[in-house]
């Protein structure tokens, strides 16, 4: 088979396991060369007893639903793309949208972004490690509609955004973020507790839809990820470590921005956001 026969064979599969309804998300896993943005093969691939590497350095092995180690002494990889296509198959991204991709690595999903939103679009990109971010800017040099910034996202304005994918995980979405988000925008955000290497994380991807100035929410799939440098509240991570482990956090309705006091549709109550099962409400505090 020719790259481009590959190429197509790993979009369907990443179409089927995702599961992915868009087919332009589709189209731009056929599109990207996933090996320009993994470094120099032979490459390492993630299993279920950690990673074998590749007989040689053929790019058609990278296309599979599997993971690539980028530096494997830091645990870092290029992700699975069946589940990072997912979340950005639910974001429903549409042509012309303003989107910001936080912990972009080296670029091959901010990538995807791109052709998603397509040369009427925006993707702002970010990255703490500055050596990644180089490399991502490297990468993505022919894309028009991507700049990205090695900055820690904690601290970033990305402007107004119709669509956030944050690719680290935290304890609750910073209110920042929130602020940014367009009515009508849509952000994936892993919450997760430590475990492991104290830079990694488990827990659940939630998805957030901004209207009228409430905040919906639902939760999409189980995730372990590097954590979000700054953006984790250790007082708050025992009752998130609860919630997921009774099953609570899959009640998730809302968030919650108002003062108010904690009752039982409280999942994580924290002091500027709550993960509520209450239905979302307007609050005074919202942008």
């Amino acid at each position: 088979m020719t790259l481009d026969e590959v190429r197509q064979f790993y979009a369907e599969e990443i179409r089927v396991a995702a599961p992915l309804r868009s087919r332009t998300v589709w189209e731009a896993f056929a599109r990207v060369p996933r090996e320009k943005f993994l470094g120099e093969g032979p490459w390492q691939f993630g299993n279920a007893s950690g990673y074998s590497p590749a007989d040689d350095s053929d790019p058609r092995h990278v296309y599979h639903n599997v993971t690539v180690a980028l530096d494997m002494s830091r645990h870092l990889c290029n992700g699975q793309p069946g589940t990072i296509g997912r979340l950005i198959d639910e974001l429903g991204i549409q042509p012309g949208e303003r989107i910001f991709h936080l912990g972009c690595a080296t670029g091959y999903f901010t990538a995807i972004l791109a052709e998603v939103t397509g040369p009427g679009g925006r993707v702002v990109a970010c990255d703490v490690d500055a050596d990644l971010a180089a490399r991502a800017k490297e990468n993505l040099a022919q894309y028009a509609n991507v700049t990205v910034h090695a900055v820690n996202g904690v601290e970033f304005d990305p402007g107004p955004c119709d669509v956030m994918l944050i690719n680290a995980g935290v304890t609750l979405p910073l209110p920042a973020w929130l602020d940014r988000l367009a009515e009508g925008g849509r952000m994936a955000v892993p919450l997760t507790i430590p475990m492991g290497p104290p830079t990694i994380g488990k827990g659940m991807v939630a998805k957030i839809t901004r209207r009228n100035g409430t905040f919906a929410a639902s939760i999409l799939t189980y995730v372990m990820i590097y954590s979000c440098v700054g953006a984790r509240d250790p007082q708050l991570e025992p009752a998130l470590g609860k919630a997921m482990g009774t099953g609570t956090l899959m009640k998730l309705t809302s968030l919650r921005r108002e003062p108010h006091e904690a009752d039982e549709s409280c999942i994580v109550h924290g002091t500027s956001i709550c993960l509520s099962s209450a239905e979302a409400i307007s609050s005074s505090t919202s942008a």
